[in-house]
């Protein structure tokens, strides 16, 4: 329950800052795309249930406030989630390497997904474009912000585990 509250927490202060203080932060016009960052964080950390769970919730935000129909951040979220859980087992928390090469691979995908999902509908073609002045610019940008965010989140679930690693050694009967 307490990392229920803890993640909701966590996605609506990321919410209000991405609405807010991030939007003046821009470079070039590209603003971080910080939901994105904690999926994948998240995901690495808990696995892919969790990563899934946080991808969908924090799409549905995404929906709600930003996009123009509801679901279908919510799925790109899932789906992205879900598999970066898949690179939870084996690996070393405390390493930034592989969060940030995971969110550079991830926000490719993510943004050519959107592109050619809702963009190319609407008939402009000009990948190639995109990718230079939207995809790149945000690849370098998600990955270096990945490094603070991270670790906040490294630091959050950290502090999480030990409380309930308290909570269950203090009902546990033996």
């Amino acid at each position: 329950m307490r990392r229920v509250i803890t993640l909701a927490i966590v996605l609506f202060l990321n919410l209000i800052l991405q609405s807010t203080v991030l939007q003046h932060i821009a470079i070039i016009g590209i603003v971080p795309n910080t939901a994105l960052i904690i999926i994948l964080s998240m995901a690495l950390l808990r696995g892919s249930t969790e990563g899934a769970a946080v991808g969908l919730f924090a799409g549905l935000l995404q929906d709600l406030f930003f996009g123009s129909s509801i679901g279908y951040y919510a799925f790109l979220g899932l789906v992205t989630g879900y598999i970066a859980g898949k690179f939870n087992k084996g690996f070393y928390r405390e390493n930034y390497l592989m969060p940030m090469l995971l969110t550079f691979l991830a926000t490719f995908c993510y943004e050519s997904s959107i592109f050619f999902t809702s963009v190319l509908f609407r008939g402009h073609l000009n990948y190639l474009y995109f990718l230079s002045h939207i995809i790149l610019p945000e690849m370098v940008y998600n990955t270096v912000c990945t490094v603070v965010i991270y670790r906040i989140l490294f630091s959050v679930n950290s502090a999480t585990e030990e409380k309930e690693k308290f909570k269950r050694r203090l009902f546990s009967i033996k």
